[in-house]
């Protein structure tokens, strides 16, 4: 049979034909896509997933019909894909949206503080609409936001780790679906002290979402992130969580004060001071119209800035929970957990030459959808980048592949790795070794209920 990865072009699935693929990630593909007898309509895009019966697609389907708003693709059709006796690859359909990241607009053309807090009031519009129907997206990333061709829109994609009030569970153990960099104070928290319990789960709220909303307003006009959700020190009693001191946007750039105070509010500790997506949106509203001139000024660095290094919060010894090795530097009864967090976050292994043969002349972008389309995250040009990259490890992850390692992998430090196309600085969650970024490359069986 067919993978659903390498559909080539003029492959009907359902009322649709294949026009290209566009790209794929862990858990889907995205084809650019027609209604068959209807082609002037299109194009649209159709998400398909890599495993048969994916209860993923269901619930994201779910959640897509329950939104009607100008900056969340609308579902146009849902269904499954197969042959008869075998089982069926879901997938959904949704509208096309032309444009590319909210990362890379800023890269590409510089913005004003007015520009972006304009982006990010339309961002927040559709984070009212998915709370209003007790869904939480989990997900809210620059990557994840698509400023379309034409009317400049920000829309926020990929709903695939989203999910709403008494939807099915389908992950069973920490850490909760997401992007580490972006998770909130709380959340991480709960990760820490549940540590020793991998059937804990944790229960995203609105809340999670400003903060992530924070994170990437912050990125967005600096191109760095904010300093940890939450820090570790090492005390006489162990290890204790802290807050990280804050580190505020005008040290690296020119923005407004007012575009500041928002961020700021939507990255406090405590939940309840972030407010609701409304307020949000509200707020930024207000200020796109009665802000001062200086918010049309372009966002630019102050001065040229050495790398960035976090401050130390006590003590030489300092451990962040931000990033992916934190289960693995906690205790070792954590570093299997932290494992099944890098397994679910890289691409699933399909032959790197069989993909690149069936994608000959597709496109790149069209839709937004980080947990599905791989993409780098750009940032403002003016902004010198420091990287987000980890240094490589000194040994192999638990549960990482030995050697021999096959042709495409590498060898270093006594586990197998992939190099990633583009150079340091690296992007979240790859790692740095000798001027190239890599990814480990994983042996252990995937979850059947892992998100």
């Amino acid at each position: 049979m067919l993978h659903p990865a390498l559909l080539s072009p003029g492959t009907q699935v359902g009322d649709w034909r294949v026009v290209s693929p566009c790209g794929r990630g862990a858990y889907g593909v995205i084809y650019k896509v027609e209604p068959v007898g209807h082609e002037a309509a299109g194009p649209f895009a159709l998400k398909m997933a890599l495993h048969a019966l994916d209860p993923r697609f269901e619930r994201e389907g779910e959640l897509l019909s329950r939104l009607h708003h100008p900056s969340v693709p609308r579902l146009q059709g849902r269904g499954a894909w197969g042959v008869p006796g075998s089982d069926a690859f879901p997938y959904l359909v949704m509208d096309w949206v032309e444009g590319v990241s909210l990362y890379e607009w800023a890269a590409r053309q510089g913005c004003t503080s007015r520009q972006v807090m304009q982006g990010l009031s339309q961002v927040a519009r559709a984070l009212e609409a998915l709370h209003g129907e007790e869904g939480v997206h989990r997900d809210v990333k620059g990557d994840n936001i698509r400023v379309r061709t034409g009317d400049g829109r920000a829309v926020l994609m990929d709903f695939g780790s989203g999910t709403y009030r008494r939807a099915a569970v389908l992950t069973h153990q920490t850490p909760p679906p997401g992007t580490p960099r972006y998770y909130s104070p709380e959340s991480l928290r709960f990760q820490w002290e549940h540590r020793r319990q991998p059937t804990a789960r944790y229960e995203a709220l609105p809340s999670d979402d400003l903060y992530a909303l924070g994170v990437t307003a912050y990125r967005l006009v600096t191109g760095r992130y904010p300093p940890e959700a939450l820090g570790m020190k090492e005390t006489e009693e162990g290890f204790q969580p802290v807050s990280p001191e804050w580190e505020p946007p005008e040290k690296w750039v020119s923005v407004s004060p007012e575009l500041v105070a928002l961020m700021r509010q939507w990255l406090s500790v405590d939940p309840a001071v972030r407010g609701s997506a409304a307020e949000a949106a509200e707020g930024l509203e207000h200020w796109v119209k009665k802000a001062g001139p200086e918010a049309d000024r372009p966002i630019a660095p102050r001065e040229v800035q050495a790398s960035y290094v976090p401050k130390t919060l006590s003590g030489p010894k300092r451990v962040t929970l931000g990033r992916a090795p934190w289960l693995a530097v906690a205790a070792g009864a954590c570093l299997m957990s932290g494992a099944w967090w890098l397994k679910d976050r890289f691409p699933v292994e399909v032959p790197e030459e069989e993909v690149q043969e069936a994608h000959k002349g597709g496109e790149t972008g069209g839709l937004g959808d980080a947990g599905v389309l791989p993409s780098s995250e750009g940032i403002p040009a003016a902004v010198e980048r420091s990287g987000v990259g980890l240094a490589m490890p000194k040994k192999p992850f638990p549960g990482q592949r030995r050697p021999p390692c096959k042709p495409r992998f590498e060898e270093i430090h006594g586990g197998c790795w992939t190099p990633h196309r583009e150079p340091p600085p690296c992007g979240d969650n790859m790692f740095e070794w000798q001027g190239s970024c890599y990814v480990p490359v994983l042996d252990i069986q995937r979850p059947t209920t892992s998100e």
